[in-house]
Formats: structure tokens, sequence, C-alpha cells
């Protein structure tokens, strides 16, 4: 059974930063895709950034420059470097993982953690 479990969020002041870390209880290697994705009130869930097997990333345009996911294969963890946060990052913050190809479509993740609370004061 995997399991992803996401720490690091909480309560930031706008323009602070946070580091969320997403620790997986198997090799994140046996994962091709990694993503981190959040859920404000009222919207739906959508991805923030995304890592490959290989390194590659991909991120939203509102997190672009601001935003950086990379992992550590050695401590099967994904984090996400998260800077000059503004009031509309505020959501919940969730670790998924695909194992086989694809995109990082929400939709086509196979697992989940629970989430993690990010909340950013103006």
């Amino acid at each position: 059974q995997v399991q992803l479990v996401e720490s690091g969020g909480g309560l930031v002041q706008a323009g602070g930063s946070l580091r969320l870390s997403c620790a997986a209880s198997g090799s994140i290697y046996n994962f091709n895709l990694m993503g981190w994705y959040r859920q404000a009130p009222g919207k739906q869930r959508e991805l923030v950034a995304g890592i490959t097997r290989g390194g590659s990333t991909a991120s939203a345009d509102s997190v672009k420059g601001r935003f950086t996911i990379s992992r550590d294969n050695a401590k099967n963890t994904v984090y996400l470097q998260m800077n000059s946060l503004k009031p509309e990052d505020t959501a919940v913050y969730y670790c998924a993982a695909k194992s086989g190809r694809g995109s990082f479509s929400a939709a086509g993740m196979d697992y989940w953690g629970k989430g993690t609370l990010v909340t950013v004061s103006s």
C-alpha cells in the first residue's frame, strides 16, 4: 500500500516562503510522475508543479518563477519550495504520484496524500 504524507504547511504572511515535503512509503523511483496539486475552497483541484522520474518539471503559469519542485530519490521525498507567497496561494496542497506514463492530469494520478493546508495572510 503506497502512502504519501505531506508536511510543511502553515500560516505565512504574503511575501514569505514555505517548503512542503511529500514523503513516500516506498521508493519514489517507482513513480513515473509526481506532482503537487492544490485546492482552494469552492475551486477545482489544480496542478501546481510536477516532476518526472527523469527530473523534468512542469508548473502552472501562476507559480512560475516563485515555486520550485524537486525530488530526493535517496530520501523518497518530493519537495515544493514556495517563495513570494500571495494570498491567492491559500489552499490545501496535495502530493500525488502516478506509476505509469501519461500526463499530470489530476484525474490520472494513482496515489494521493491527505493534504497540508497553506494559508497566506495579506
